[in-house]
């Protein structure tokens, strides 16, 4: 399983933008971009959501039981 902030990075390496890029396009101060990129715990889901967007994804409640079903 991908954590978000491989994902994000991995994203935003795809479309060859910087950190600062990102988070400007995103609209989204650059602290936002580097606290999600190095995993950190304490994130306002709203950014991410607004970072996510840039992306086509948005955070969503998932069934813990269900993921460990289709991924062991």
């Amino acid at each position: 399983m991908i954590t978000l902030a491989d994902f994000v990075k991995e994203k935003r390496n795809e479309v060859n933008l910087t950190q600062e890029a990102f988070a400007e396009r995103a609209g989204v101060a650059l602290t936002v971009i580097r606290k999600i990129e190095q995993g950190k715990e304490n994130l306002n889901m709203e950014k991410v959501n607004q970072v996510l967007k840039m992306f086509g994804h948005a955070l969503a409640p998932v069934n813990a039981r269900e993921l460990t079903k289709t991924n062991p």
